[in-house]
């Protein structure tokens, strides 16, 4: 049946699946621009490390919300949200169909299903306070103030913890009751992309990033903009400053990032399995499964 809505495609997957290579042919094959929704790639300078698409890729397909403002600066969901809403609404008022890919999936959730979360600007000493305090007691303090938040933040998940923590400081109200959810009136084709060798691909993808300039970067960051940048506890960078500071070897670099990797990519696959309802591609030709089903919800 013919739908009025808007076409909106997303393609969605955890960590090193493929995303950036299968959109980068998907674009072009549809004539698409591709909009990132990757919670570390919107920041400028963190290129290798974020897997960020490469000059040469980003020449072939046009690229929104990459590079959206430098490392020191905060950007929290609600403002992405917004920023991200703008760009979509752009293309769909050009009556083109826009492509969301990425695979942080508290982002990707807050545009396709409309969560609407507080607008807390980030508090900068409190939260250094949680740092000391470390995860654990962060998280028996956040189950104290919100019981009801152990339904929606695993309990390792740090940055989201501290958030949480951080919205009930400011406001006096858990973080849960000053959520809600409006979805837009788009319709959505929701792709999944998955790799039984993802492991594999995990174990490549790093070496090749400390292999190919990761510790450079890092540098360049720590130069620039401090070694307490927050950022730096991103996964990579995190063990690229070790090696820098000569407290870890590369090879352990490797292996750390490697194992903290594929446990990201866990969670992940767990997030996109109980909060979205993706139809999952055929890992072994998913470029093939992709057109068929995106001509399918064009016609």
């Amino acid at each position: 049946m013919f739908s009025s809505k808007p076409l909106v495609i997303v393609l969605l997957g955890p960590t090193a699946s493929g995303k950036t290579d299968l959109a980068i042919d998907l674009a072009k094959y549809f004539k698409l621009s591709i909009h990132n929704i990757d919670s570390r790639q919107i920041y400028k300078e963190m290129n290798i490390g974020t897997a960020k698409p490469t000059e040469e890729q980003q020449i072939q397909v046009k690229h929104y919300l990459l590079d959206i403002l430098f490392p020191d600066k905060n950007l929290n969901v609600k403002q992405f949200q917004e920023i991200a809403m703008n760009s979509i609404n752009n293309e769909i008022k050009e009556n083109k169909y826009p492509f969301l890919v990425g695979g942080s999936g508290l982002y990707m959730n807050s545009i396709i299903n409309g969560f609407i979360t507080p607008g807390v600007p980030p508090q900068v000493q409190f939260r250094k306070q949680l740092l000391k305090l470390g995860q654990t007691n962060c998280w028996n303090l956040l189950k104290l103030c919100d019981p009801q938040v152990i339904n929606s933040i695993n309990s390792s998940d740090q940055t989201r913890t501290i958030r949480a923590l951080e919205v009930f400081y400011a406001t006096g109200r858990t973080i849960t009751s000053q959520q809600s959810k409006r979805p837009p009136d788009w319709k959505i084709l929701e792709l999944g992309l998955d790799r039984e060798d993802l492991k594999v691909r995990i174990s490549t993808r790093t070496q090749y990033m400390f292999n190919n300039g990761i510790i450079e970067e890092t540098s360049q960051l720590i130069k620039k903009y401090g070694s307490d940048l927050p950022l730096l506890k991103t996964i990579g960078y995190q063990d690229a400053k070790l090696v820098l500071e000569k407290n870890l070897s590369i090879e352990k670099a490797v292996a750390n990032t490697t194992k903290k990797t594929i446990n990201f990519a866990k969670r992940q696959r767990t997030w996109f399995r109980n909060k979205n309802k993706p139809v999952w591609l055929n890992s072994k030709n998913p470029l093939k499964d992709a057109i068929i089903k995106i001509e399918s919800a064009i016609c």
